[in-house]
C-alpha cells in the first residue's frame, strides 16, 4: 500500500534543514520501500503495508536523535490523498483561484466541539472548511498573510496538522499513482 508522509517545518526558512536523499535513506531504513520524496519540504511517498505509522514514528524519532528537532508527520494513503482532493468545497463551489487553495492535513480528526471554537472571521477574506482530517483553505491573499495557522488549527482542535498547496496535492496525487 502506498503512503505519503507529510513532514512539518522541513527546509523552510533556513530551520530544520535535511537533505532529501537522507530523509529517504531513513524511510528505507526503517522499512519503507519505493521511497520517493518531491521537493524539499518534506513530502515522501513509499510502500509500508501495515507497518506505515511504525515507519514514520521511526523515522521521526531517527530525525530527532541525528538533528535535534522533533518533525510533525502526518500519514495519508493514495486514496485518502485522493478523497481529499475529491472532496475540496471550494472547486464544487465554482472557486478557480487554485493558487489561493491550500489544505491542511490533520493527523487526527477533530471533535465537533472543538470545530465549533473556531473563529471563521479570524482572517478574513480567507475561508476555510473542516471535513474530517482536513481543513480546506481559500487564502486569496496567500498563505503569508493569513492568521489561519497551523499553530491556531493545532491549538484549537487538539491535533497536529501541515499544509500543503493545491498544486503540490495534485502533484503528489500523481506521483502515487505513477509509482
Amino acid at each position: 500500500m502506498k503512503h505519503l508522509a507529510l513532514l512539518r517545518g522541513i527546509n523552510v526558512g533556513g530551520k530544520n534543514i535535511l537533505p532529501m536523499k537522507e530523509l529517504a535513506a531513513m524511510f528505507e531504513r526503517a522499512g519503507g520501500a519505493n521511497v520517493r520524496t518531491y521537493i524539499q519540504s518534506g513530502n515522501v511517498i513509499f510502500e509500508g503495508g501495515a507497518d506505515a505509522v511504525k515507519i514514520a514514528d521511526s523515522v521521526s524519532a531517527k530525525i530527532e536523535k541525528k538533528f535535534g528537532y522533533r518533525i510533525p508527520m502526518v500519514l495519508r494513503t493514495a486514496e485518502q490523498l485522493a478523497k481529499a482532493i475529491a472532496g475540496n468545497p471550494f472547486l464544487k463551489a465554482g472557486v478557480v483561484e487554485q493558487r489561493a487553495l491550500h489544505v491542511y492535513f490533520l493527523a487526527e480528526a477533530p471533535s465537533a466541539a472543538c470545530c465549533a471554537s473556531l473563529d471563521r472571521n479570524r482572517s478574513a477574506p480567507d475561508a476555510f472548511e473542516v471535513r474530517g482530517r482536513e481543513i480546506y483553505l481559500h487564502m486569496p491573499n496567500g498563505m503569508a498573510r493569513t492568521r489561519l495557522t497551523n499553530a491556531y488549527f493545532d491549538s484549537k482542535l487538539s491535533t497536529t496538522s501541515t499544509a500543503r498547496n493545491w498544486a503540490t496535492i495534485l502533484k503528489l496525487a500523481e506521483l502515487m499513482e505513477a509509482s
